[in-house]
């Protein structure tokens, strides 16, 4: 089959939620369908991830193509961006043959998502690419809903961190106003436990994971006791309210 012209490929990374399928918006499901092949990210482990469980709700198998990344590669800069590398080379050779993918992402596709590495690296192999983005609802949305956690009121700030930064850039934040939301932390529980005690903010904040999954579990965050957690563990530190009702305002 002849290549495509670069000028009518277009890469759309779609936002499929933090794992319950019926959390993906309906511009998400139809962008899904609209392409010629959809993407999931898998780890080369094999294992089946979140993007593709629910993706396979919305689309036929024989249209996903799953591509191995490094998604579980944390201290190897080299190998991950090899793992990187190729994965553009993979989907870029699916857009020189079909001119329309969608790379499924859990959460949002501009928020900690793989997708801005590969649009990065697709757009330099195929020159002319239209890149688009489909939002998603992320995990702390999810985890706000499902624990009745209110992320912000009036005139609060929200810090996202995810603690692979480090423990120390948490502390910053629960140290300041407003909410603060941690992700990736579920290594780190213990030194987020820590923080929380620390900073006197452990008595309102809840964790959660496997959010929207058989599996899913949420907790009040002072029932943390060091043990590791998933991977992919949210946690939602509550601002601090006074004032009663719109005390923000």
């Amino acid at each position: 089959m002849p290549d495509v012209m670069s000028e009518r490929s277009r890469l759309v990374g779609v936002g499929v939620g933090p794992g319950d399928p019926e959390l993906v918006t309906v511009k998400g499901v139809n962008a899904l369908r609209a392409a010629d092949v959809v993407v999931v990210p898998v780890m080369d482990t094999g294992e089946r991830g979140r993007a593709e469980a629910t993706v396979l709700h919305y689309v036929a198998p024989e249209k996903v193509v799953r591509v191995v990344f490094a998604l579980n590669e944390r201290t190897d800069r080299g190998r991950r961006e090899a793992a990187w590398d190729a994965a553009g080379e993979r989907v870029a050779g699916l857009l020189r043959r079909h001119g329309s993918v969608a790379f499924a992402t859990i959460g949002d596709p501009n928020v900690y998502s793989t997708f801005t590495y590969l649009a990065q690296t697709v757009a330099a192999l195929v020159p002319g690419t239209v890149v688009e983005t489909v939002p998603g609802i992320t995990a702390m949305q999810d985890l706000a809903a499902r624990s009745g956690a209110v992320l912000t009121e009036g005139t609060e700030p929200l810090t996202l961190v995810p603690v692979t930064a480090g423990s120390a850039v948490l502390k910053d934040a629960l140290a300041g106003p407003g909410t603060v939301v941690a992700y990736k932390f579920g290594r780190q529980a213990a030194e987020v436990a820590e923080a929380l005690r620390e900073t006197g903010r452990i008595e309102d904040a809840v964790w959660g994971s496997a959010l929207g999954l058989e599996q899913e579990s949420i907790r009040p965050a002072g029932e943390l006791d060091g043990e590791p957690l998933p991977y992919l563990s949210t946690l939602i530190a509550p601002a601090r309210r006074e004032g009663g009702r719109g005390g923000k305002l």
